[in-house]
């Protein structure tokens, strides 16, 4: 099999696809003035598009896709997405990133279509924060779709929560002990700086550290990498129930391990979340017969990944929000 490496040295076996970058949250620290649509913005890719994309990745050694947004769950579509993706020979796992819309009575619907892995967003357990944090009153409701989705059998169900400074951070021990009790993994994301929110990051931004070090004190065991696994740094619980990841990447050698690539909505490939562009590949997903050429092209362009993001230099690239291109 053909594999896809960069000059670097890393191999790459995860693409983050983003399905849409319209977002019904507006969460703080992405949307807080809600979705607009960019006008001349290209149609999202169709479902044909879709599969020769992944079906080339998969042809290259990609075995791991999720499904990511804006909500990815918006797309009229996403049923059929999600089974033809699954349906591809080479990927092992679908998975998909949610704010937790409608996951109680969807929860079966994603476990039949595919998905086996869902991260759902939860930035408080308080509710009336949770509101202030995503401009909506849904926590009871999401509460009931990780039960829902663990009912519906999909293997991992993972939370994913924005440390925020002032906003979340008093609820550290709180977070512990829900994932604890449940026996559930959640991963703290460290706030990144985006073209559109540097007066919030600089207000909210808390590092990595603050985590670690808290998880340390009170016992808890750094984990080794799994196979696939994004760039989570986990702990286990003494006790044995539950674990606590943090997504920092403001941390030293955090690019390191990097072996994700993302695709836009519209079909551009980002080496990097805080890439300067995305680079356009849609001209050829349109017919079977490209698939030859595709799969070239993206070799030599994963060749010229960089070894890491400019954020230290305070560079974004051309990012404006997390949603544009999937997080």
């Amino acid at each position: 099999m053909q594999t896809l490496a960069d000059s670097h040295g890393r191999h790459f076996e995860y693409l983050r696809l983003s399905l849409t970058d319209v977002c019904n949250f507006r969460c703080s620290y992405c949307l807080p003035d809600g979705y607009n649509k960019a006008k001349g913005t290209p149609t999202n890719l169709a479902v044909d598009e879709i599969q020769r994309l992944v079906s080339a990745f998969a042809k290259l050694g990609l075995w791991k896709v999720r499904l990511t947004g804006g909500e990815p769950t918006l797309r009229q579509e996403f049923l059929e997405i999600a089974r033809a993706v699954s349906g591809i020979d080479g990927i092992r796992q679908v998975a998909v990133t949610t704010n937790g819309y409608r996951l109680v009575e969807r929860a079966q619907s994603y476990a039949d279509a595919g998905i086996r892995a869902i991260n759902v967003s939860m930035d408080s357990l308080k509710p009336e924060r949770f509101r202030s944090i995503t401009g909506h009153d849904r926590l009871s409701e999401i509460l009931r779709g990780i039960e829902a989705c663990k009912q519906a059998g999909i293997a991992s169900v993972k939370l994913n929560s924005v440390l925020l400074k002032g906003l979340n951070d008093d609820e550290f021990d709180d977070f512990i002990a829900f994932v604890s009790e449940q026996d559930l993994t959640l991963r703290f994301i460290e706030v990144m700086r985006t073209n559109d929110n540097p007066v919030f990051f600089t207000a909210h931004h808390l590092p990595g550290t603050f985590v670690t070090a808290r998880l340390e004190s009170l016992g808890w065991q750094k984990q080794m990498r799994s196979e696939g696994a994004g760039p989570a740094i986990e702990y286990a619980s003494p006790q044995g129930s539950g674990r606590i990841g943090i997504i920092a990447p403001y941390s030293k050698d955090f690019c390191a391990s990097c072996n994700r690539l993302r695709v836009s909505a519209t079909g551009k490939l980002h080496l990097c979340l805080f890439g300067d562009a995305g680079i356009d590949l849609r001209p050829l997903l349109q017919r079977d017969g490209q698939a030859k050429e595709l799969i070239e092209r993206l070799q030599r362009l994963v060749m010229t990944k960089a070894p890491a993001h400019l954020l230290h230099q305070g560079n974004s690239g051309a990012t404006p929000h997390l949603a544009s291109i999937g997080g």
